[in-house]
């Protein structure tokens, strides 16, 4: 009998630029589920990292980049429930990110990014189905976490 209380923990970030109101998606590359997909970035929580946002420091840094400065509402996170197609299962909190500024430098992971107007994001493809809706829930968030002052600086 297989243990049905394995998952995995994959935090992502939905960075939104509010001087331009686009969303950073980045396509993936050479992935099982999502080849040539666009995504948002983040990943898997490991053992080694010490708290969530150990965890979401260091997908960033892997990912786009020690350059790229961004603001992270911690506290608050859109929940998604993936299947992988090999059976397991992933737990999905999506984060609001604010990006201030620098570059963005993709690891292997990825084969380009775009900086996605959020309203041309339907339109946009090809991406994950579920962005759409974490990109509306973080951009209603993002509104009322900054009146609150409640970022914390990656």
């Amino acid at each position: 009998m297989s243990d049905t209380t394995q998952f995995q923990y994959c935090q992502k970030l939905v960075v939104i630029d509010p001087a331009t109101n686009s969303v950073l998606l980045a396509r993936r590359k050479g992935e099982a589920d999502y080849d040539g997909v666009y995504s948002l970035i983040g990943g898997e929580m490991e053992t080694t990292d010490g708290s969530i946002l150990d965890a979401i420091r260091r997908e960033k840094e892997e990912e786009i980049g020690k350059a790229a400065t961004l603001l992270i509402a911690e506290d608050l996170s859109y929940n998604v429930l993936f299947k992988k197609k090999d059976g397991n299962s992933m737990i999905l909190p999506h984060f609001y990110a604010e990006y201030e500024g620098g570059g963005i430098e993709l690891n292997e992971e990825y084969s380009d990014y775009a900086w996605v107007p959020v309203d041309q994001l339907d339109a946009f493809e090809p991406k994950i189905d579920t962005i759409p809706a974490a990109v509306r829930w973080a951009t209603e968030i993002g509104e009322m976490v900054k009146r609150s002052r409640g970022l914390t600086k990656l």
